[in-house]
């Protein structure tokens, strides 16, 4: 028997989008590039369809998905956005901020891409490529990050192909991704504004829209990102740590590196926190494939989008579940 074609990622040109188009319309998964990272998009209102994310990742299916839209309109017909989610949504898409809101009576979506709870997460991407693909499905998009779950999340065309061959049928490549960080998830409920997951909207950035926001409580998993072992390579990573051992890998940040003789990466040599976020995955990534026994990583300012980082950060470094 010929082995399956290996996985290869796809210029994202006119011709592939309306291909990529043609296959979610029945069924199909097709990964596509965000600002944030390659996202693995479905029909969300297809049952068969969300199913096949799951399956395809891996993914635990109380693990909720969110729901890519093109623009406030689609948004409404999917959830209940109360006047302070339609202000952050006015402020901040297209952009790196997921707003979960109580599902809309009609909702199309899948429950399963909900994990059966009563809230829907959905979010505008700011990328052509990602509203290039939604306009011509005219349908919203399931879509986790393109990689096995628990893994490090994808920042290229390439490390989608690496993670998910054989698994998904298109990788639509629109170069790496600017952002790199997954996006930035609020809870607006009641008028309850929750930080469910940091990012690179910051905390500060949505006190300055909506006041004080508070942290979620709780085990109990509403959104994508929240579960404790999360973005992990296949080493075990070691957080704040000042020098590297012998047998480790070295994730530095800032000019002044201690000198080691393994594997090193640098997040941003200026201490430049946007920069950090830009290449954390990336370089997770590069230092893994060297195949250390652990990653040790120097503190990172938990200021800013610093806040995010350290969130990835240890939820690679929890116990793997």
């Amino acid at each position: 028997m010929t082995p399956p074609a290996a996985l290869t990622p796809t210029m994202a040109n006119n011709d592939a989008i309306d291909r990529a188009s043609q296959c979610l319309l029945v069924g199909g998964l097709v990964a596509f590039p965000t600002e944030t990272v390659y996202g693995l998009g479905a029909d969300a209102t297809s049952d068969q369809a969300v199913a096949r994310i799951f399956e395809a990742k891996g993914r635990p299916q109380f693990n909720p998905l969110i729901s890519h839209v093109s623009g406030v309109e689609m948004a409404g017909q999917l959830g209940e956005l109360s006047g302070l989610a339609l202000e952050l949504a006015h402020a901040f898409w297209p952009g790196p901020l997921t707003l979960v809101v109580p599902r809309a009576p009609n909702c199309p979506v899948s429950l399963l891409a909900s994990a059966g709870l009563d809230t829907i997460a959905i979010r505008m991407p700011n990328h052509p490529v990602a509203q290039a693909l939604i306009s011509r499905v005219q349908r919203p998009l399931a879509a986790p990050s393109a990689n096995p779950s628990g893994r490090v999340s994808p920042t290229t065309a390439q490390h989608v192909a690496d993670g998910l061959d054989g698994r998904i049928d298109m990788v639509l490549d629109g170069g790496p991704c600017t952002v790199g960080l997954e996006s930035t998830v609020v809870s607006v409920v009641s008028d309850q504004v929750r930080l469910l997951r940091p990012g690179t909207i910051t905390r500060e950035q949505l006190e300055a829209l909506c006041g004080v926001i508070e942290d979620t409580k709780g085990a109990a998993i509403e959104a994508p990102g929240m579960l404790a072992s999360h973005y992990a390579p296949n080493a075990s990573v070691r957080l704040n740590a000042s020098a590297p051992a012998d047998n480790e890998a070295h994730l530095g940040f800032g000019p002044d590196l201690p000198q080691h003789d393994g594997p090193v990466a640098n997040l941003s040599p200026t201490a430049d926190l946007v920069e950090a976020a830009a290449n954390l995955f990336a370089m997770l990534r590069q230092l893994d494939a060297e195949s250390p026994r652990g990653i040790a990583v120097m503190p990172i300012p938990a200021d800013g989008i610093g806040e995010a980082i350290n969130d990835r950060l240890k939820r690679a470094a929890a116990p793997k579940t």
